[in-house]
């Protein structure tokens, strides 16, 4: 069949072009949510064709862009070659590092042990990412401006708790659902963005000597750190 077309017709193509629409697009940054997806690629070794898009309302709120996510959130993705070679456009991190760990057979296991992974994944979608992001807000951007202390408490005790279910859980274990999984791709980028958001201290990072060497063990692998800059945070 051939996809070529129907992806080059696609209205995110108008803004950003596909020079190779016989293979996957990735439209992101290289922010926590982002860097899940350009990972996952490295590690699959799928390829794909990034194409960045800025956190700008002039790129996420952009006609073309909400084309493909009505959300406005990076990361989204077209993959040319689906289930029955049929175009698949996707957005949110943890349903396409879902579908690639499915269309690829690796980085999730089978039967009972999928589960295992996809609930961490959820862990980090409805826990670790939302949790994480608001002490940001708080902590580094427009929020520390906000006097009332409230907000900013919560969201500290909130991490410090969420952390605490992470260090529990990994006693014993190298990954957090057995082997490396996309588990560990949704997790670790936000446990790394700890630092960004100058909050390592506020959360008493010291303290979790088993995520400290998680995150080591995750940083260390080759294509984590190729995916850490996809695309490039510069044009």
């Amino acid at each position: 069949m051939d996809v070529r077309p129907r992806i080059l017709d696609h209205q995110i193509t108008q803004r950003w072009p596909a020079t190779r629409p016989g293979i996957i697009q990735l439209y992101s940054f290289p922010t926590p949510n982002g860097v899940k997806v350009s990972i996952a690629l490295e590690e699959l070794g799928l390829e794909y064709e990034p194409h960045r898009v800025t956190l700008s309302d002039s790129d996420v709120k952009s006609p073309e862009f909400l084309s493909l996510n009505p959300n406005n959130k990076i990361p989204a993705l077209i993959d040319p070659n689906g289930p029955e070679g049929a175009p698949v456009a996707l957005f949110e991190s943890g349903a396409i590092l879902i579908y690639l760990a499915e269309k690829t057979g690796q980085l999730m296991p089978n039967g009972a042990a999928k589960y295992d992974v996809i609930k961490w994944l959820m862990f980090q979608m409805g826990g670790i990412g939302p949790l994480f992001g608001q002490l940001g807000y708080f902590v580094k951007f427009a929020g520390s401006e906000i006097e009332d202390p409230r907000p900013r408490e919560r969201y500290i005790n909130e991490a410090k708790r969420l952390l605490s279910v992470l260090e529990g859980a990994l006693e014993g274990k190298e990954w957090i659902a057995g082997d490396y999984s996309i588990a560990d791709i949704a997790i670790a980028p936000w446990v790394r963005g700890l630092d960004y958001y100058e909050a390592r201290d506020l959360v008493g990072w010291n303290d979790f000597r088993r995520v400290q060497d998680y995150l080591d063990r995750f940083l260390a692998r080759p294509a984590v750190q190729r995916g850490l800059n996809i695309p490039p945070r510069e044009s």
